[in-house]
């Protein structure tokens, strides 16, 4: 598949662009942000899942325009945009007598054996009643099922998802693609201009830029020409005559 990415020299090799590549660890709903993509934008775009010991990989190959990833990563000769925090869960059988906590710290799951795998193992062993694991909250809501509960741990630390891609590989017209994507992540409008409230270190996107062309035209185009008649200076009060 070819990304929507033009690379320049250095990197792998893409001709014209076909469609933009989203990665994204498990867990990470993408639903608002692609429909608001295919609202926007003519350019195709297509979902892959990662996997969490490799999810740097599609974007590094430049199999992926941009990935979500789950921090911490190496993220050395990339650019990333941390995004938001999930809080930690722990999953417990549905009969564990923390089931219907309304949340655990760590201290209380000391003696419990909790299991650190592949997460969707880890739930399965769980749902048997021999063990106990700490996931991302989205994480468990994924592998949900009706032998299990999840328990926020409250001094457990949260873990942070981050977009990140490759600003080397692209060239202008790519990077536009890609600001537009993280635009509609951040919550900006098609109509809202890249000045509000954008992160110093981001251009103006294509559609920001002809959203600014427009509005300065119809400005221009509003504005008293010159030459016009001026408004009539103030007439200045008169004082009153004093008698003689």
């Amino acid at each position: 598949m070819q990304t929507a990415r033009s690379v320049v020299a250095g990197g792998p090799v893409r001709s014209e662009p076909l469609t933009f590549v989203v990665a994204a660890v498990p867990g990470v709903t993408l639903t608002r942000w692609t429909r608001a993509w295919h609202e926007r934008s003519d350019i195709p775009l297509d979902v892959v899942r990662t996997a969490p010991q490799t999810q740097l990989d599609a974007v590094l190959t430049g199999d992926a325009d941009v990935c979500f990833v789950r921090l911490p990563v190496d993220t050395d000769g990339l650019n990333a945009i941390p995004l938001y925090e999930e809080v930690a869960v722990v999953v417990v059988p549905e009969d564990h007598r923390f089931a219907g906590a309304d949340s655990v710290t760590l201290a209380d799951l000391e003696g419990e054996n909790v299991v650190d795998g592949e997460w969707s193992s880890s739930v399965e062993l769980v749902a048997t009643g021999v063990a106990v694991t700490v996931v991302p909250h989205s994480i468990a809501r994924l592998f949900s099922r009706g032998d299990v509960a999840a328990v926020p741990v409250a001094d457990a630390p949260a873990t942070r998802v981050a977009l990140v891609w490759r600003d080397d590989l692209l060239d202008d017209d790519a990077r536009d693609r890609v600001d537009d994507f993280i635009g509609i992540v951040r919550g900006r409008t098609a109509n809202s201009s890249r000045a509000t409230p954008a992160a110093p270190s981001e251009r103006p996107t294509a559609s920001a830029k002809k959203a600014a062309a427009a509005k300065k035209a119809a400005a221009q185009s509003a504005s008293p020409r010159t030459g016009q008649s001026r408004g009539k200076r103030p007439t200045r009060a008169r004082r009153p005559r004093q008698g003689r």
